[in-house]
Formats: structure tokens, C-alpha cells, sequence
């Protein structure tokens, strides 16, 4: 796959078979994520908020309607941001805040690069370039194992940072500093053969989450991490991963960054009145309305809508048992254990 930011939907279809559908699953409803944003509508009904995601709406002629923020229109990025709180955080600002995260697992600072000022207001980074080393008690492995999530996670910077999305710069693989990125260096220091390295990858891809609102962005954000894996394994072997391991990949990837409202853990919009039919003493129909007791009361274990689920990878790997399906708001309320 050539290398740039805007990852092309055309070209996904005609390397890797079967992938682009997997990348437009939605695993909780069995069906594809939707649009759950009114920017497509003028493209017609196909592009309507509540209308699924169709390779054939994306691709071919239609090729370039998703594309990353920093491409879109100035107006259209305005509308967003005010709809939707779209605010695209700049790559300095994310290492900045996964800094502070390593911070604390490490137990110093400075593990994968220093901060530091160019001239004023241009944020950079200096990379660390020597092998990262671990403190007494813990392992490579147990930093790839460490679950992290991004929430409304619009195209992941905060996950991996292909570019820069408030400038659209390109960042070498070498040079990146998103939670995956960061698990994927450490993989890249501590594996030489192909095969543990493909391992060691699904290890670190099934504890890294994210959820996002908005399909296209959502779209976006699993292809970035998609071409992350590629472009690493690349990095590492300067050949590209078989396709069978790409495909796997893919599959982890939509089930850990899924489309969910990230205040009610529910399918967007999925939320709504309810209709009850009963038989009253007098044998005649009784009809009542509610709305969504969840909404109501801001109460989020009572919604109506459809509780977004997650896969469990943690059964599998320490178990040794098939993975379980679990509701996301389980795990907040440590329920799924």
C-alpha cells in the first residue's frame, strides 16, 4: 500500500479482498456502521444519517467522499466542530497526555521522547532513539498487554499518529507517538521473528480501544490503524504482512473501535419511545407510549436503545477459551468479569 495520509478506499478494495467490508462492520447490530451525521445528505438517500455505509457508496466513482479532516472543506469543518464538538487535537498536544500516561507506568519521564519548543507556539518532540527499558517487575509484554482506550476518538490521533490532523503532516513510523504506536516500538525493539511479531501485534491491537459518533470519522480511525500494522511490519521486515494477517488484524480493529454515543453506551440515535400493547380487564387493547427511562434520568444502564458490545479478548488470552461478547457499559461497571 503506498504510503500517504488519505488512505484510499479504491485502493483497499483492490489489494485486500474482503477487507473494506470488514472495516465497514458493525459488530454490535451485525449490519455496517452508518453515516450518523447529516455532511452526505446532499450526495443523496444512500448518504442520509441513518443510511449504512456501503463499500459501493465509497468507492469507484465515489472514492473520494470520505476523506480526513484536514481535507475537507473550512465550512464543513466549522459545522462540525459546532454540531458535534469535532475538535481535532494536534499531535504535540496527544503526546503531551500520553506522556503523562507512561509517566506513571514507567515510573520516569522521558521514556519515548522529550518535549520541547521549537519557537513559540510550535510544538515538537525529541525521539528517544535508544532501546526502551523496563522497570524492576515489569516486561515488554506486560506494556503491549496494557489495555488503553480513546473515547470519541474522531480519526485516533491519540491511537496513532500517521499525521499531524490539524496540519497534515506525515510522520515517519519511527517518529510516532500514539498508544499504539508507542506498543508497536516496543514490539518493533523486542521481536525478530515474523510470526511471534504477528502475535505479539494482535496482543497489542486487542487492548488498544476507541469509539466514535460519527461513521466516516469512525471509518478513517480503523484504517489508520490498519495501515499503522502494515506500515510497521514494513518498518520491521521491508516486506508487507500476508494477507491472511492483515485480514485478522482488521477483524480485531472493528470490533475494538466501534460506533457508540459515548454518554449513553448505545448505538447513536438507537434511543427512543417505546410501544406496549396490553389486554385490560374489559378485553379491550390498551396502548402506552414511554420514552427511554435511560434519557430521562440520565441513567445509563436504563436506556432503550442498543447497548453497544465489545469483544473480550481477555477470556481468550489467559483462559485459553473462545472470546465472549460483552456490553461496553459492563465493563465500566465491572460487570463483565
Amino acid at each position: 500500500m503506498e504510503v500517504g495520509i488519505d488512505i484510499l478506499e479504491n485502493e483497499i478494495v483492490t489489494q485486500y479482498p474482503n477487507l473494506l467490508e470488514t472495516l465497514l462492520c458493525d459488530r454490535t447490530t451485525k449490519n455496517n456502521i452508518f453515516w450518523a451525521t447529516d455532511n452526505y445528505e446532499h450526495l443523496g438517500k444512500n448518504y442520509a444519517f441513518y443510511s449504512p455505509i456501503l463499500p459501493e457508496y465509497i468507492t469507484g466513482e465515489n472514492g473520494s467522499v470520505i476523506m480526513p479532516r484536514i481535507y475537507k472543506d473550512k465550512i464543513l469543518q466549522q459545522n462540525r466542530s459546532k454540531e458535534m464538538a469535532e475538535v481535532f487535537t494536534p499531535s504535540w498536544f496527544c503526546n503531551a497526555q500520553n506522556n503523562l500516561i507512561d509517566n506513571i507506568w514507567f515510573g520516569k519521564e522521558g521514556i519515548f521522547n522529550i518535549e520541547c519548543i521549537v519557537e513559540y507556539n510550535d510544538y515538537r518532540w525529541i525521539t528517544n532513539m535508544d532501546e526502551i527499558s523496563f522497570p524492576e517487575g515489569k516486561s515488554w509484554q506486560d506494556y503491549v498487554k496494557d489495555t488503553r482506550l480513546e473515547v470519541s476518538c474522531g480519526e485516533a490521533p491519540y491511537i496513532t499518529s500517521r499525521y499531524d490532523s490539524t496540519t497534515g503532516e506525515y510522520m515517519p513510523v519511527n517518529n510516532r507517538v500514539g498508544i499504539l504506536d508507542r506498543k508497536m516500538r516496543v514490539i518493533n525493539e523486542n521481536v525478530d521473528s515474523p510470526r511471534e511479531w504477528i502475535k505479539a501485534a494482535e496482543v497489542a491491537y486487542k487492548n488498544t480501544y476507541a469509539f466514535e459518533w460519527q461513521g466516516d470519522s469512525l471509518l478513517l480511525a480503523r484504517e489508520a490503524m490498519l495501515v499503522t500494522f502494515i506500515e510497521n511490519y514494513y518498518f520491521k521486515f521491508a516486506e508487507e504482512p500476508s494477507l491472511k494477517s492483515i485480514q485478522s488484524i482488521g477483524e480485531i480493529i472493528s470490533w475494538n473501535v466501534w460506533q457508540m454515543d459515548g454518554i449513553k453506551g448505545v448505538i447513536p440515535n438507537s434511543c427512543g419511545f417505546e410501544r406496549k400493547e396490553s389486554i385490560n380487564l374489559f378485553g379491550e387493547v390498551e396502548i402506552n407510549q414511554s420514552f427511554c427511562l435511560g434519557c430521562e434520568k440520565g441513567d445509563i444502564e436504563k436506556h432503550n436503545g442498543v447497548y453497544c458490545l465489545v469483544k473480550d479478548w481477555f477470556h481468550e488470552i489467559n483462559n485459553g477459551k473462545n472470546s465472549v461478547e460483552i456490553r461496553f457499559i459492563d465493563l465500566l461497571n465491572n460487570h463483565g468479569r
